[in-house]
């Protein structure tokens, strides 16, 4: 008997604590994609104490073709598939580090693309990512996933770990804070255009680009 209820408690915690690894910031990344994607809008990113305010995601599914999980499982893309709340790091054009969040249960493979910040007013910060992009204006540090990857230092060994754990720090929305979230098409794709799955913050200056309305 006593076995049987410690093993029930063994269970029981392992399940909150799976709970509490996929639930980050207020989010179930465990949700499809494009949820996540909206409610990271406003959501603090740090990495190594560097990082802002997100201001622009783009969500990606396995079901459609614009997605990396497209093709199914690679040595590139295995992260996307799981498990959830985890980083997916990939190259861009052989220059650009790109960060991903991983969303859904393990196996399907789905993800966020993390576009843009506005980076915070830490002196400190601002001086390691001015210092990493080589130019002075805020506005540039982090508006686009090739900017935001170089200016917060992301690199391929951040591939893969846990979003719960150092070297990210993700804090939720301000609750005294409202924020408009607007949703359109995603940026510098040919497949599933169609997909609103681009998500912005209202009127921010640190867009990778404007937002153009469905």
């Amino acid at each position: 008997m006593i076995c049987h209820q410690l093993c029930g408690l063994a269970v029981q915690i392992a399940v909150y604590n799976s709970c509490m690894m996929t639930n980050l910031a207020g989010i179930d990344f465990e949700e499809p994609s494009h949820l996540v994607a909206s409610q990271l809008i406003g959501v603090t990113l740090l990495i190594n104490g560097v990082g802002g305010r997100i201001v622009e995601t783009e969500a990606y599914d396995r079901e459609e073709p614009a997605s990396h999980c497209f093709i199914g499982e690679t040595a590139r893309n295995f992260a996307m598939f799981g498990p959830p709340a985890r980083s997916y790091v990939y190259q861009s054009h052989g220059i650009h580090w790109c960060l991903n969040f991983v969303c859904r249960e393990p196996g399907h493979g789905a993800g966020v693309l993390i576009r843009a910040l506005e980076p915070l007013a830490d002196e400190a910060g601002l001086a390691r990512m001015r210092e990493r992009r080589g130019l002075d204006d805020v506005r540039l540090l982090c508006s686009g996933p090739g900017r935001l990857g170089q200016a917060l230092g992301v690199t391929r060994a951040m591939n893969n770990l846990p979003l719960a754990e150092p070297p990210f720090l993700l804090l939720p929305r301000e609750r005294s804070v409202e924020i408009e979230v607007l949703a359109g098409p995603r940026i510098g794709i040919s497949k599933a255009v169609e997909l609103p799955w681009r998500f912005v913050e209202a009127c921010s200056r640190f867009l990778s680009k404007p937002m153009r309305r469905v």
